[in-house]
């Protein structure tokens, strides 16, 4: 969990135990669970908000997006057919590579399309 072992998640919660006292602790968590609910309420508004707008100006997010996944797919398309055209070439060279070049390729496609699909339909997220 958010790469915090046992052992430090125990000190953790007896420091906010010290800190805090025990009586007090539910209302912090009370008070920190409705201001995540708030968050989370805000953002959906926002992105409602921005979806309602850009169809408002004549944007349709939709095929934005599938002109993306159309792109990615002839991408692998072509790495397909390279592949299979070169892959006598690259068998000779590297047996066992042509296949994990292939899986490696294809899983950076799919990740790629996964992100522009959530663009539309997944919450909103902080791009890194």
């Amino acid at each position: 969990m958010f790469g915090i072992g046992g052992g430090e998640l125990i000190f953790i919660i007896l420091v906010a135990v010290m800190l805090f006292g025990a009586d007090k602790i539910p209302e912090i968590a009370r008070t920190l669970g409705k201001g995540m609910a708030q968050l989370k309420n805000a953002t959906e508004d926002i992105k409602s908000e921005i979806t309602k707008s850009a169809e408002d100006n004549g944007f349709d997010v939709k095929s934005l997006t599938s002109g993306f996944t159309k792109e990615l797919d002839d991408v692998k398309q072509g790495f397909n057919k390279m592949i299979t055209e070169h892959g006598d070439e690259i068998k000779t060279e590297n047996p066992l590579g042509l296949q994990s070049i292939s899986d490696d390729i294809n899983l950076e496609i799919n990740k790629a399309k996964s992100g522009i699909e959530n663009i539309t339909t997944g919450p909103i997220k902080r791009q890194v």
